[in-house]
């Protein structure tokens, strides 16, 4: 049988909606202060990519972007998927050294950037950052905001300058949309290509998971630099719905909630938390909250309990990993009777508790987490180890360990993989270990995660010194962030004069650690 004539593509979802919904609020940017209509957003998207294409950039090139919550960074997505042109959003938590090795990895041409991100910028256009010594003269820099610096094109002025009319180009549902990124790029980069199939499904799926109706008003406050962040604003398009997007800042958050009549918004447990820590929290009116969604990171039994009292009643609560998109999700009815689950399996998945032959094990055992997602990556770009290691026998093995219980429910019990997540952001402890390594004064380390009530769990060194050294804790974290983002820098460093304990293959026993140095 043939193939539908029709194509799931993340640029046809705007377009189709801006027909369906044209008059409609779609974006109301808190960053910028300024709102959008479904019909306004779509043709500033085709300026952009009419734009973009008159300087030189076709299907299949890469175009990076730095940039923070605002309605540039949603047009740039759309503008980039209706061109066919491959989008590399950054991580702007990274370091200028992890930014230019994106670019290399990504082969990027372009890089449209927000203004607090203009001198960061420069260093990397020039080579002057003083970092690494990376050259990228050839870099096509376009600036979004009012001050254009000399090295760059203005953003308003190209889309000024350029056709309202939708690009045309040729876009199937196989083609790549953009990278994805599960770490930093020392050493192994975690990266990763999402086609317009996996993404597209993803944001259409997420609208029945999380009841999406016409009264609502969904808030980003994720980065949206990462899959989560733009999956509501691919929810949000889709159901015609005003996304209110904005960075996170707790007060102006909860302030956008009262204003903005917000409906339902995505939160870690560390957001959450500052969120009910505000001094004025409970004088705010956040009544039209109808749900809130939790995702990210474990979701601690207090919090939970507190975000029922304090925030919004509703609770969901979804599974996955960025590789994979939603794979097992809970709704408020079900989270009230099984509140320590993260729910039963989404739609077309297939998620799986399995032993060390890969044989699923009996409900209320605990096993290896593999899953099948139609919304998933098939592999890691440029990586064929690491590719290996994940995508088996047609699963991806997540390296979380849990168990069903006899309805169907998944209670994530531990990780296998050797992954730190520290306020909803995935730190990999090798990357850490790595750097440490090669500092003088490190003879040996492992980078453990503990338990932390705000953060979720704190990346924390244990660190054996080398011989007469004269090495601090201030010492070696300003050692690490020079290189590294704040949020994989260790918040502390534990120092011990036995040595790292190891299994007989030397492989460090991280357990041990963990027991050794657990909070009391």
């Amino acid at each position: 049988m043939n193939k539908a004539t029709g194509t799931l593509t993340v640029g046809n979802l705007l377009t189709v909606a801006a027909r369906r919904f044209h008059g409609r609020t779609m974006l109301r940017c808190v960053t910028t202060g300024r709102s959008f209509t479904f019909g306004e957003a779509n043709t500033r998207v085709n300026r952009l990519a009419n734009g973009l294409s008159s300087l030189g950039v076709r299907k299949g090139d890469c175009v990076a972007f730095l940039c923070n919550n605002r309605a540039e960074l949603v047009e740039t997505y759309f503008a980039l998927a209706k061109l066919g042109a491959v989008g590399m959003p950054i991580n702007y938590r990274l370091s200028t050294s992890e930014i230019a090795d994106l670019l290399q990895l990504s082969e990027a041409g372009t890089l449209i950037f927000a203004p607090r991100f203009a001198a960061a910028v420069e260093g990397l256009h020039t080579g002057a950052d003083g970092s690494d010594g990376h050259e990228r003269s050839g870099l096509r820099c376009i600036a979004i905001g009012e001050e254009v610096p000399g090295f760059a094109q203005g953003y308003e002025e190209l889309l000024e300058g350029s056709s309202p009319e939708e690009p045309g180009t040729v876009v199937t549902e196989e083609d790549p949309q953009y990278f994805n990124l599960t770490s930093g790029t020392t050493g192994s980069p975690k990266t990763y290509l999402l086609n317009h199939y996996n993404n597209a499904l993803a944001g259409t799926l997420m609208a029945g998971q999380f009841d999406l109706t016409g009264t609502d008003v969904v808030l980003t406050v994720f980065p949206m630099f990462g899959r989560v962040g733009f999956g509501w604003t691919l929810a949000a398009v889709y159901s015609g719905l005003p996304n209110v997007i904005m960075d996170f800042e707790p007060r102006a958050v909860a302030a956008a909630i009262q204003d903005e009549k917000c409906t339902i918004v995505n939160l870690v447990p560390t957001m959450a938390q500052m969120l009910m820590g505000l001094d004025d929290i409970e004088a705010r009116d956040l009544s039209s909250l109808r749900g809130i969604v939790y995702a990210g990171a474990p979701l601690p039994t207090p919090v939970h309990e507190a975000t029922v009292r304090q925030l919004c009643p509703h609770v969901y609560e979804y599974y996955g990993m960025q590789e994979t998109g939603v794979v097992v999700d809970i709704k408020p009815e079900e989270k009230r009777t099984h509140p320590t689950s993260v729910g039963r399996v989404s739609p077309f998945c297939e998620v799986r508790a399995v032993d060390p032959e890969g044989n699923d094990v009996p409900a209320g055992e605990n096993g290896a987490i593999i899953v099948q997602a139609p919304t998933s990556t098939t592999g890691y770009y440029r990586n064929p180890e690491k590719s290996r290691e994940t995508f088996r026998d047609g699963w991806i093995h997540t390296g979380d360990i849990g168990r069903f219980d006899e309805d169907g429910f998944l209670y994530i019990t531990g990780r296998a993989k050797d992954v730190i997540v520290t306020g909803g952001q995935n730190v990999f402890a090798t990357e850490v270990e790595d750097l440490l390594l090669r500092h003088p004064g490190v003879a040996d380390c492992s980078v453990i995660g503990l338990a932390d009530e705000f953060w979720g769990e704190r990346v924390t060194a244990v660190v054996v010194a080398a011989p007469e050294a004269e090495v601090t804790e201030e010492a070696l974290i300003e050692y690490c962030r020079q290189s590294l983002a704040g949020f994989k820098t260790p918040k502390a460093v534990l120092f011990r004069t036995d040595p790292i304990p190891r299994t007989p293959t030397g492989k460090v026993t991280k357990y041990s650690l963990l027991e050794e140095y657990a909070p009391s």
